[in-house]
């Protein structure tokens, strides 16, 4: 078999078809006719037909592979024919790299000595043979051919359609690199969205390529018209459809979003985007250009007539029509936006005190500390105090929160220094707040006339040095409050994102997760101090104290010990509390009604919102005097001055009182359950309930009662109120009953002194049976045919040095 060129003599080729492939077009304005006159040698040779859109195969893009390859040049004598004859004609393997320019060898000998240019391909072609080799593709160019033979037809059209991306995404890159006519331009850009979306090549790459083309294209003309950038964003709208746009593209994006917020491209193009990015991203670290982009689409939402009423409506998109979001990564890209937004509200602040490099520092590689100019100075303008008026008494409903208890219980302070019943103490007026100006951010401070302030920061008392922003800020406890005044533009943005977490709130689905997101209180210190963002954050806080779940509520704490959750933060004395403890009741309230009823958290309440607790109780607030009551019945206060404080406040309203009085008289029953005396062992009748239990109990003495037989009855976690009083229990059977984890968490903090606990069949899980480490008597558990994992009964033998006989059959850790 021989290939001639254009003239010279040889065989004519017999039923000789030739039909270009769609995909094998040249670009636009360039045309290009099938070749009906190659002349073929010795045997005839049939080219086929290769519809890329009627087979519906897909095949991956090549960037290398293995390949036999011949070349065949032109032949111009009669001597080149004989030599280039299918008889002497060879084939070498070749490991063949498909580069961005250029299709090379990794051995550079022989046909492949040299790499061959895409721009040099003049034609691309498919080749069946009938009586040769078979799967090959042709290269035609200047001088010759190459000739690629696959093993299969699958490998010959992934390599047909593969190399034909390569070449024509060159001559792309090519074209956009240097345009001329930017109406020229606009029609190559569409034919390269169409070259990739009919393209039979299934990769990531393929329309990521063009994206990148174009990015490059806008970054090199940025004094483009209006006109022409919103053009260029409709027609590659359909290869967004179905992939992120690469960072140099969402710069452009971002810029259009602030430039024209209110142009219809916003919302017909970018919503799309914007939808997919918040449904599929996984990392925004990745690239976080997408989260600004993100963040900049919204903003330009909310300058649209309707406002914060357009932002609602896609957050609902986003959520769908059902009561469950079908998108589980919505909920934290959505968050991830939001708190991005609100820490650049306060970036030139923050780098100002903390003397780190700026977003956009780093973005110019300006990283070093050496490599940037020194941060603005911070100046604090101090206007002339005027003179302080005379002091005044407060009224007892405005006046501040008794004294809080030191740390230690056991040893508070005697009393506070004014009693319950006697009038407020006079205040003196605070002087007026201090300004600091920081280029764009406005500061206000209020400061106490604390002579220790100024004695630790080595200046006179009164002495017109003026104070350090950042030791007040970070150092001083003379610090009140802070007041952060934004740019409008700033402010703006604040409110925009701080009413989209209000939104995300109202979805019952999303606020378990909302709820765990916010918990570690992932926001700048200068944004909490801010009124308007606690304002409007107080909303989202509200809602989560309001949840019965569990899950929901329980975030209110703090994440770990030591650490201020939202529960401190707004509770009186918190930076973000201005409702005199409204809120920190309510949380109280959910908190003390789920499982959280233990000396745990009495014990933190105590030793850390005693003085708040009892002056909401002086109000008449209901759960504050139930607390107060809980923490005399639990014997929480020891200090006896604290305790008749106590009693004292709550005899002072009438709620009080008779919740008190209630109190006397369990106190009564309990001496009387728990004086000596009674039996020491007792075992209840099957299907006895929770109140035959109390019942039982109240009818005698039962201190020395050392042995209590559950088993099989109907009684739950309630009952653990009753089995609390018991002071000498050590042997306790709730075989086959519906006690659960709320129950063993109260038991664990009250019998400390617990020895034997049978759990058998019992719906006790993880959560519960990880409460059990506290209780360190324990020499014998049964956990048979509970819900325990194998890291919980790893944790309990860890924790529990007297566990000596343990059962744990079919269970996980069996």
């Amino acid at each position: 078999m021989d290939f001639n060129g254009g003239g010279g003599g040889g065989n004519e080729l017999h039923n000789n078809q030739f039909y270009q492939c769609e995909e094998s077009k040249p670009l636009l304005g360039e045309m290009s006719e099938g070749n009906n006159n190659t002349k073929l040698g010795a045997g005839p040779c049939k080219r086929s037909l290769h519809h890329c859109s009627s087979s519906g195969m897909r095949y991956k893009l090549l960037h290398e592979g293995d390949i036999q390859v011949c070349v065949v040049k032109h032949p111009r004598t009669f001597l080149s024919k004989i030599l280039t004859s299918k008889f002497l004609r060879r084939w070498e393997p070749h490991h063949l790299t498909l580069t961005d320019s250029s299709l090379t060898s990794a051995t550079p000998t022989g046909y492949m000595e040299t790499s061959l240019s895409y721009s040099s391909i003049e034609d691309l072609q498919l080749l069946s043979w009938d009586n040769a080799p078979k799967y090959c593709v042709q290269l035609s160019f200047p001088g010759g051919t190459v000739l690629l033979q696959a093993a299969n037809s699958y490998l010959r059209d992934q390599w047909f359609h593969s190399l034909q991306w390569k070449k024509k995404i060159y001559k792309y890159r090519k074209v956009l690199n240097n345009p001329s006519r930017w109406d020229v331009v606009l029609k190559e850009i569409r034919a390269l969205v169409d070259m990739a979306l009919t393209s039979p090549l299934q990769d990531e790459s393929i329309h990521q390529a063009p994206l990148h083309i174009i990015s490059t294209l806008l970054a090199e003309n940025s004094n483009l018209s209006t006109q022409d950038h919103e053009n260029i964003i409709v027609a590659i709208a359909p290869l967004l459809e179905n992939n992120h746009p690469p960072p140099d593209l969402c710069e452009f994006f971002c810029k259009h979003c602030r430039e024209r917020p209110r142009s219809m491209v916003v919302i017909e193009v970018f919503t799309p985007v914007v939808q997919r990015i918040l449904k599929h991203n996984m990392d925004f670290g990745k690239c976080p250009r997408l989260r600004l982009f993100t963040q900049e689409y919204i903003l330009a939402l909310n300058e649209l007539n309707a406002g914060m009423e357009v932002v609602k409506k896609f957050v609902h998109s986003m959520h769908g029509p059902t009561g469950q979001c079908p998108h589980p990564r919505v909920l934290p890209n959505l968050v991830a936006v939001c708190l991005a937004a609100i820490y650049s509200c306060y970036e030139e602040f923050i780098n100002s005190r903390d003397n780190s490099p700026s977003l956009k520092e780093i973005r110019n590689g300006c990283q070093q500390q050496n490599d940037r100019k020194p941060p603005m100075p911070l100046r604090l303008l101090r206007p002339e105090p005027p003179t302080p008026p005379p002091a005044t008494l407060l009224p007892l409903s405005t006046a501040p929160s008794p004294p809080q208890p030191p740390s230690n219980p056991s040893n508070p302070p005697p009393a506070p220094s004014i009693p319950i019943s006697s009038p407020a103490p006079s205040l003196p007026l605070s002087p007026p707040p201090s300004i600091v100006n920081s280029s764009e951010i406005l500061v206000e401070l209020e400061r106490n006339n604390n002579s220790a302030n100024a004695k630790r920061k080595g200046g006179p008392a009164g002495g017109d040095s003026e104070p350090n922003l950042i030791d007040c800020l970070l150092v001083s406890p003379a610090v009140n409050m802070l007041s952060i005044q934004l740019p409008a533009q700033a402010d703006r943005v604040l409110g925009c994102f701080a009413l989209i977490l209000k939104m995300l709130s109202d979805y019952d689905d999303w606020r378990p997760a909302l709820a765990s997101l916010l918990q570690p209180i992932p926001f700048p210190k200068e944004a909490l101090a801010h009124a308007k963002f606690t304002k409007e954050l107080k909303y989202v806080i509200q809602r989560f104290a309001e949840d019965p779940r569990q899950e929901v509520h329980s975030c209110l704490l703090s994440v770990r010990s030591g650490k201020d959750g939202w529960f401190q933060l707004y509770s009186p004395g918190g930076v973000a509390c201005d409702d005199d403890g409204e809120l920190f009741a309510s949380m109280v309230h959910i908190l003390m009604g789920s499982c959280y009823k233990t000396k745990k958290f009495l014990l933190s309440l105590a030793e850390n919102k005693l003085g708040p607790c009892m002056l909401l109780a002086l109000r008449g607030n209901q759960t504050m005097v139930e607390i107060l009551c809980l923490m005399l019945e639990y014997n929480i206060i020891e200090n006896k001055d604290t305790q008749l404080q106590i009693i004292s406040t709550l005899e002072s309203t009438q709620v009080g009182l008779r919740m008190y009085e209630q109190l006397c008289d369990r106190q009564r029953e309990l001496k009387e359950l728990q004086r000596k005396g009674g039996p020491t062992r007792l075992t209840l009748p099957s299907k006895s309930t929770d109140a035959d239990l109390a019942r039982l109990l109240s009818s005698g003495s039962f201190g020395n009662l050392e042995n209590l037989s559950l088993a099989f009855t109907n009684v739950t976690s309630a009952c653990a109120e009753q089995l609390i009083k018991l002071p000498s229990l050590k042997q306790l059977n709730l075989w086959s009953t519906q006690f659960g984890d709320a129950g063993l968490r109260l038991l664990s903090e009250h019998l400390a002194c617990l020895q034997v606990l049978n759990l058998c069949e019992t719906p006790v899980t993880d959560a519960g049976l990880l409460a059990l480490s506290s209780m360190k008597s324990l020499c014998s558990l049964n956990m048979n045919s509970t819900k325990l994992t194998a890291d919980t009964y790893e944790d309990l033998k860890a924790k529990l040095p007297n566990l000596k006989d343990v059962d744990v059959r079919y269970t996980e850790a069996w």
